[in-house]
């Protein structure tokens, strides 16, 4: 049970930018050909997207709409062709843990903290504290091959936690799990963001684990991606999967997806 997790403190936003926000205005992103004689790919056009301070936005569609895409605008990894992208400093967290395997697991989490800077032994005690309140208290010196794809997905959001970010990236963070570790991490994360909140912008292919931990659902369009539909998620948490509000939520959705 997740009840002591201290939040690391924040970084700042920039100038002009609320702490924690996401706005995205008008945003167009265009790649390269990758072979001679072929056409630009436009992986985006004219997205808007806002995740207001504590919010948790889902965005869902087909595959190649430019999700990940929007991820890395956000995490100013890209910069767009067209349209502004002021987000708040984020973090992001990809499909894949990424653990160094080499490193234990307390010193993978730790690794955002050294990174800025941090001392080693000051890194290890929070992120130890973290591991614990994740409940991975006895496996801080396993090596990630030693730990479940459950385990090791708390190790790397841990990471991304421990980052200081108002913004959290999520990019199909539980797409490699298995469906039933894939609806106890969802679980999970919802306590998890419920102790220690931060703004997300979660992307996922999955329409139920959108429904059942966003505040709002966007919807974007096959290539180029645009935005199709924006559901607002009025329902308490903790959610229940089977509860008829969220189950209407899910099929009109899905509808979207299926225009």
């Amino acid at each position: 049970m997740l009840t002591r997790i201290r939040a690391p403190e924040p970084a700042r936003a920039e100038a002009g930018t609320e702490l924690g926000a996401v706005p995205l205005r008008d945003v167009r992103k265009t790649f390269a050909p990758v072979r001679r004689r072929a056409d630009p790919v436009t992986a985006l056009d004219a997205v808007s997207l806002h995740a207001a301070p504590g919010e948790i936005v889902a965005v869902v569609g087909p595959s190649g709409c430019g999700k990940t895409t929007l991820l890395e605008l956000i995490c100013g990894l890209l910069e767009p062709d067209a349209g502004t992208v002021q987000a708040a400093p984020a973090a992001l967290m990809a499909q894949r843990d990424l653990l160094l395997p080499w490193r234990s697991a307390v010193d993978n989490a730790a690794l955002a903290l050294r990174v800025a800077g941090v001392g080693r032994e000051q890194a290890r005690a929070q992120a130890a504290d973290l591991l614990h309140d994740f409940g991975l208290g006895g496996f801080g010196r396993a090596r990630p091959h030693e730990l479940s794809g459950g385990m090791r997905q708390r190790v790397a959001f841990a990471r991304t936690l421990l980052s200081g970010r108002p913004v959290l990236c999520l990019d199909e963070p539980f797409a490699a799990l298995d469906a039933l570790t894939r609806q106890d991490m969802q679980d999970w994360l919802a306590g998890a963001l419920a102790v220690a909140p931060r703004t997300v912008v979660l992307v996922t292919h999955d329409v139920e684990e959108a429904i059942v931990l966003a505040d709002r659902v966007v919807v974007l369009s096959p290539r180029p991606g645009r935005v199709v539909a924006t559901l607002d998620v009025d329902v308490p948490r903790p959610r229940r999967r089977t509860d008829p509000r969220l189950v209407a939520l899910r099929e009109r959705a899905l509808r979207e997806l299926r225009r």
